[in-house]
């Protein structure tokens, strides 16, 4: 009996290293079909889980409760585990090189409870090379085991968009890949199990690797050149959202809109790509350029919201200036690597008094990660301007008399990032938009 036939008649076990927005998710579809053991160093994380609360949203507090995941902060228990899959992020440093350091502890930790004839599965994004190049000896050194004889690799990478109700793990092709025919075959039949409109085969690990990165770069590559056009058509006087409705109108125009781009993903893995050029000796040009353009859109926001302030004869310094959203995207808890943090630091740099409300991230985690302590929405008052960062549905719902109701009667200002007010019908208030 293969391993996979081990796995679907629950003589084995798959494990699932890492239980954030990919991990969690992943351990809980799987469950439904086989046994499984979640793991993660965050025993506070692990207790949020087996009292059936989901801090990521991802699978819902229901779906946590009823699920069968083993979890644990126990790494002795992978030892029960044949098909290992790590899903840990995989950041940046502060001089925009990669930070391999939670995918060299997660490998460490499954090489001190490899056992033979098992199969590791990296999901994390990395740049070609990173498996077989960095993750493979050390789960040879420290295990004593001997790779392709003692034990297999495979990469997936993960293709989870956070907060997206439509798009689900399941709903999405998962590219899959193995060292070689046999664990190949493996690793796409397991994913089978819970991928519903199929897989794809990769050629090899480095292909896989490769496609996940040039995924997310082809985005911020096209936003980034939305943003250019924004910054441009602002100097025009033209509104750049009218200019995109238009444009639209031809059925081969990519439907990308200007804003800001932060995230686990496409305001981090360019860099790993670039990365992995220079040092092969070629200089990024395009995919460089257009993350310089993306990491400098929150600097150029909130220099816009000063300049708005000025303009309506208010006095810079001590104004209040309220920020609605502080996650990376709409919808969804994530504040990793938000570029919102950037209008706050920027507008705080002229002395501006920010309040920021978000009633969907997490304010344990923001002041932890921002020492930002959130406001409620009852504290959003007498305020000088409001800046609407992020297009979360609940503020979609508000109406222009809301906004205004926030500040002083005095020419409030409106700063709208993704346009999600009908310019046409806001009068009485400066309002601006990318």
């Amino acid at each position: 009996m293969n391993l996979y036939e081990s796995i679907k008649s629950n003589k084995e076990k798959i494990s699932v290293i890492g239980l954030g927005y990919v991990g969690i998710p992943l351990a809980v579809e799987f469950s439904k079909h086989c046994d499984v053991i979640g793991f993660d160093i965050n025993k506070e994380k692990i207790n949020q889980y087996l009292n059936g609360i989901d801090p990521t949203q991802e699978v819902g507090d229901e779906n946590l409760k009823d699920c069968k995941v083993l979890f644990t902060s126990d790494e002795e228990n992978l030892k029960k585990a044949k098909f290992h899959i790590v899903a840990v992020p995989t950041p940046i440093n502060q001089d925009k090189t990669p930070n391999l350091k939670p995918i060299i502890g997660a490998s460490e930790v499954v090489a001190r409870n490899l056992t033979k004839g098992s199969i590791v599965v990296y999901e994390s994004t990395v740049y070609p090379g990173t498996t077989e190049e960095i993750c493979v000896p050390i789960l040879e050194k420290i295990s004593g085991l001997k790779y392709k004889r003692d034990f297999k690799i495979g990469y997936s990478p993960e293709r989870i968009n956070p907060g997206d109700k439509v798009n689900r793990l399941t709903s999405i092709v998962k590219i899959v890949s193995g060292c070689d025919e046999e664990t190949l075959d493996t690793v796409a039949k397991v994913y089978e199990m819970i991928i519903q409109v199929g897989v794809y085969r990769a050629e090899s690990i480095k292909v896989a690797e490769a496609a996940k990165v040039i995924e997310n770069s082809q985005r911020d590559i096209n936003i980034a050149f939305m943003n250019e056009l924004a910054m441009v058509f602002d100097k025009m006087n033209i509104d750049t959202v009218e200019v995109l409705k238009a444009a639209r109108t031809k059925w081969n125009f990519l439907n990308f809109k200007p804003g800001l781009v932060g995230g686990h993903c496409i305001g981090v893995d360019p860099y790993y790509f670039i990365y992995k050029a220079q040092e092969l000796g070629y200089h990024s040009q395009i995919i460089l350029s257009g993350r310089q353009i993306n990491d400098e859109m929150g600097k150029y926001i909130g220099q816009n919201t000063i300049k708005k302030l000025v303009l309506a004869d208010k006095k810079v310094k001590g104004a209040k200036v309220g920020i609605m959203g502080i996650t990376f995207k709409e919808n969804c808890p994530d504040i990793r690597n938000t570029k919102v943090i950037d209008i706050i630091n920027e507008l705080r740099e002229y002395g501006v008094d920010v309040l920021v409300y978000d009633p969907i991230a997490n304010k344990d985690d923001v002041k932890s990660e921002y020492n930002i302590d959130l406001v409620s929405y009852e504290n959003l008052q007498k305020l000088d301007a409001v800046l609407i960062a992020v297009e979360h549905e609940e503020f979609k719902k508000l109406d222009i008399k809301d906004i205004k109701n926030m500040q002083n009667k005095k020419n409030p200002i409106i700063i709208d990032i993704k346009g999600i007010f009908d310019k046409d019908k806001i009068t009485g208030c400066m309002y601006y938009r990318l």
